[in-house]
């Protein structure tokens, strides 16, 4: 094999399992299908269908297993890595992907707004993620990639939730990596830039918000959820094993602008 294949062999996902929260439609979709299709068996966990996404996973060449479950219910969720490793008997890769967002003017935001998102884009993230870590500890290895965004840096409009989540996303991941990336478990975050998702759907049939944003990113166009492939395979794979409590900004430049 000559050193290009070397190299790409780090790239490769062949005999990992990998567990994607909210795997059924979008980014966690896109991620999904990505992980497959550079070899991991896929676990997808969420309260949607996940008939396409399974197929599509298949259609790579790898497995899928769902387990339906409500995130944002602190049962529920308690047994999903259980469940996984029942199935699969280990989790090589956790991308906790699974959020929700609530829009309205800061003085008018409901208490119930405010702990719904956090209760789904943070709590939810912390129980996941140390569930896992836990195995990950005892077998010395372990990739796990939050779902962070611009609002990981920025305060956003009218979603002072959402906003507060990301924050903690951010610090979240650098203080788990803190205590784990010497025991062989990278913790990282993908910071999305404008994608076109289902999340953003009012901000794009809003013609003038929509121009300003599209004026606002360097690559002058919405992300799209393919974009995030090769950032959460590099980051799952043997090829990111030096990279711990990074957060890798996916925005066509927006941060920079």
């Amino acid at each position: 094999m000559g050193s290009g294949g070397l190299l790409l062999s780090r790239f490769s996902l062949k005999g990992k399992t990998a567990l994607v929260t909210g795997a059924s439609r979008g980014l966690g979709r896109a991620m999904a299908i990505g992980l497959a299709e550079a070899g991991a068996d896929i676990i997808g966990a969420g309260i949607s269908d996940m008939t396409e996404v399974k197929a599509e996973a298949e259609k790579a060449g790898s497995t899928f297993y769902g387990i339906r479950a409500d995130l944002s219910d602190r049962v529920q969720r308690s047994g999903v890595i259980q469940r996984a490793l029942e199935e699969k008997g280990k989790i090589d890769i956790l991308v906790n992907n699974s959020g929700i967002i609530r829009r309205a003017p800061a003085a008018e935001y409901s208490m119930e707004d405010w702990r719904a998102v956090l209760e789904l884009n943070t709590d939810a993230v912390f129980q996941l993620s140390t569930e896992a870590g836990r195995h990950m500890l005892e077998r010395g290895s372990g990739k796990i990639i939050n779902i962070a965004s611009m609002l990981s840096f920025q305060g956003g409009l009218r979603v002072p939730a959402y906003t507060a989540s990301k924050h903690a996303i951010a610090g979240l991941t650098k203080a788990l990596s803190n205590e784990w990336a010497g025991k062989g478990i990278c913790v990282n975050a993908i910071a999305p830039g404008y994608m076109e998702t289902d999340n953003t759907e009012a901000l794009r049939m809003d013609e003038e918000r929509n121009a300003f944003i599209q004026s606002r990113i360097p690559a002058g166009r919405w992300g799209l959820p393919e974009d995030l492939k090769g950032p959460v395979v590099f980051l799952s794979s043997d090829a990111s094993n030096y990279v711990s409590g990074h957060i890798l900004a996916v925005d066509g430049g927006w941060l920079n602008f």
